[in-house]
């Protein structure tokens, strides 16, 4: 005699709520791609501010910073190594977690504003992904020795330090994302301790003798961003570059 079908429990009745859900919106809430260009690190986080507002709405923000140094919630003071007064790039305060970095012309910036599920890991899984979609972008870029560095973040060629990943998570809502360094100027990198990292170096992919364009690059993130949230859904917004009609 066959096993009795298990009673359907509140708890699938969720999961199947929340399953139809997320199918749905990937049906109706393609991932919304904005490509900046260079734009200063202030107005950036503005418009991210304003689409982290937008729940349901799976945002990706493509862009490059004028240089300069971002502070995260983490940031120990040691690890800026002059005087701030003597540099002539800015630092500035973010809600981002992590220390301090270096943000610059060659370094592709991605902001993924997307809904997070709010459960244990949700943050550390967010981040997993994150590098998940680096790693593969460098790879089929030619750096098949893109990897991550067990307790160190962000994505790594041996211990040199290709990519960084910060995030914040909030209500269920992610701001930030990741900073691939294509081709910037590591000279800038020397005046802090990227990341609170010591002992560890930084790299690009120039450095790494693998030439790439930050237009070829951003296809592939665009694509593989969009594969995870959106079933590959995506649209490239035409919506004002300052958003100031929100």
């Amino acid at each position: 005699m066959g096993s009795q079908p298990r009673p359907v429990s509140v708890s699938d009745l969720s999961d199947l709520r929340r399953t139809q859900s997320r199918r749905l919106e990937v049906l109706t809430n393609p991932l919304q791609v904005k490509q900046l260009g260079l734009i200063e690190y202030e107005a950036a986080h503005k418009i991210q501010e304003q689409l982290w507002t937008r729940s349901g709405e799976p945002w990706l923000l493509l862009l490059e910073h004028p240089s300069v140094y971002t502070q995260g919630v983490r940031i120990r003071p040691e690890n800026i190594l002059v005087d701030p007064k003597t540099l002539d790039i800015p630092i500035i305060n973010t809600n981002r977690g992590g220390d301090i970095t270096y943000h610059g012309p060659g370094q592709l910036v991605a902001y993924v504003i997307v809904d997070v599920e709010i459960r244990k890991e949700a943050i550390a899984n967010h981040v997993y992904t994150l590098e998940q979609i680096v790693i593969d972008t460098l790879i089929a870029s030619g750096l098949d020795d893109a990897k991550r560095l067990p307790g160190f973040p962000g994505v790594w060629i041996d211990e040199r330090k290709i990519a960084a990943v910060g995030v914040r998570v909030a209500r269920g809502r992610s701001m930030h994302g990741f900073a691939l360094n294509v081709s910037p100027d590591l000279k800038n990198f020397s005046a802090i301790v990227p990341c609170g990292l010591t002992n560890k170096s930084v790299t690009s992919m120039a450095a790494e003798g693998v030439p790439a364009t930050i237009d070829f690059l951003s296809k592939q993130i665009i694509t593989r961003v969009a594969n995870h949230w959106t079933g590959g859904a995506f649209t490239i917004s035409s919506e004002n570059r300052d958003f100031v009609s929100f």
